[in-house]
């Protein structure tokens, strides 16, 4: 799973609350099929999709979406 972002600074932000929760992240550039304002993207384990929604709601974070890897790219499950 990838977070996009339209900021530096909410993804800098993301990866301090997703490290804080101990959920495994990997700090990554955005891919080229994704169109975001920001060149930072997080990748994390589908199981922690839940948790990681849960995050971004309660601590208002903005994201460009959250991303599936498909075999045609990038499919955004997550506005």
């Amino acid at each position: 799973m990838l977070i996009a972002f339209d900021s530096t600074q909410q993804a800098l932000r993301t990866e301090m609350l997703l490290e804080y929760a101990d959920i495994e992240i990997d700090t990554c550039p955005t891919p080229k099929e994704i169109t975001a304002g920001c060149a930072l993207s997080i990748q994390f384990p589908k199981k922690d999709l839940q948790q990681v929604k849960q995050i971004i709601q309660s601590e208002q974070v903005e994201i460009r979406g959250i991303y599936l890897k498909s075999d045609n790219g990038y499919d955004n499950i997550h506005m």
